[in-house]
């Protein structure tokens, strides 16, 4: 029987799962190299973004037990090794993309995981020996092929009341920390990890400490400057929860408050990137039956009808678990998602399962 053509079984190869790919390395040399091939990587995974296909949700319980849940069935947890080994301690994740997360120790250390490979990597030591309240993020800049963590601290306030600011760069392609100038905003003190749109890791923050009017501030990736996004005009009644993400490559606005004695929760999302007239209204979804809580939405389902929410009680929990629901939105007709073994509290990061690689000191 004639063997299949090469580029005929690469593009078979893509459709697969990273979990089948580690295993398929095994059948020959050839295979393995493939697999292992850096075009091949950026293949598998360009075509797991656009199919939407490949994704889980990665769960965090109790600060260092880590689940995953395949996105396609969302039926069942699975339980992921602790990335360090022992002993198992607190880790916080700066972020997610494309298959790898940023997570922080207690010691303030920083390293990158790739849950599906279960490569992970200790970053260096940071440059900046400034102490006080720290942000992070973590992207990648499609321009120089390098996947990025930024770290921002803002130093306690000194006798004639001023702070001092710093902010530094890693880069997994050189491996090292640089230094960068001009942060121009002044970041919410209870906020401290960014979120990737558009090449673009942001926060919310002000451009003064004087200013009362909230803002985005977007870091770019590729530049390496600067730049704000405004929030749309609206007025919330008693709100509750305000929060903002990416979903579907958007900008993601939602709130909790109170409107005529019962919950809502709005979400919005911004059109065009950096227009503030492209916000628009997604959702208004009435919660009469709801305690006040965290409403977050993760993602469209794969025909964009659907969105997944987590909702998250943080306050006023009363024994309630935290949960998955899938809002209709056209109906919408709102879903209760059934998944066995999810823990009552959890964080939760939306991610693509991936063989992005780190460097060659990687350490499982």
């Amino acid at each position: 029987m004639a063997a299949l053509p090469h580029e005929l079984t690469i593009n078979i190869l893509c459709h697969l799962s990273v979990k089948d790919l580690l295993r398929y390395k095994c059948v020959s040399k050839r295979w393995c190299s493939s697999i292992d091939n850096p075009d091949f990587i950026k293949h598998h995974l360009s075509h797991s973004l656009k199919t939407n296909t490949n994704h889980s949700l990665l769960l965090r319980h109790c600060g260092y037990h880590f689940f995953s849940v395949n996105y396609d069935s969302l039926k069942t947890t699975q339980t992921l090794k602790y990335p360090l080994g022992e002993p198992k301690k607190t880790l916080r994740i700066l972020g997610s993309c494309n298959g790898l997360l940023a997570l922080e120790n207690d010691n303030q250390r920083i390293f990158l995981w790739n849950p599906s490979t279960r490569k992970s990597q200790v970053l260096p030591s940071t440059e900046i020996g400034l102490t006080g309240f720290t942000c992070y993020g973590f992207g990648y800049d499609p321009i120089s092929d390098d996947y990025k963590v930024v770290r921002m601290v803002q130093s306690d306030k000194d006798y004639s009341g001023h702070c001092r600011y710093g902010a530094e760069v890693y880069s997994l392609r050189s491996n090292c920390w640089r230094r960068i100038k001009n942060v121009c905003f002044y970041l919410q003190l209870n906020k401290r990890f960014g979120f990737l749109a558009n090449n673009a890791i942001h926060w919310r923050g002000f451009k003064t400490p004087q200013s009362g009017k909230e803002s985005l501030a977007g870091f770019d990736l590729a530049s390496e400057e600067f730049r704000s996004v405004e929030f749309p005009d609206f007025c919330l009644d008693e709100p509750f929860w305000f929060g903002i993400e990416a979903m579907g490559g958007y900008l993601c606005l939602s709130a909790v408050h109170s409107e005529l004695g019962d919950i809502v929760a709005d979400v919005w999302i911004m059109k065009e990137y950096g227009v503030k007239e492209s916000w628009i209204k997604l959702i208004s979804w009435n919660q009469p039956h709801y305690i006040p809580s965290v409403v977050v939405p993760l993602a469209f389902s794969k025909n964009g009808k659907k969105v997944l929410f987590n909702i998250g009680y943080k306050w006023f929990s009363f024994g309630e678990r935290d949960k998955f629901v899938w809002y209709d939105v056209g109906s919408e007709r709102v879903e209760n998602v059934e998944i066995r073994g999810l823990p009552s509290k959890f964080d939760v990061h939306l991610y693509v399962e991936s063989l992005v690689p780190l460097n060659s000191n990687a350490q499982q």
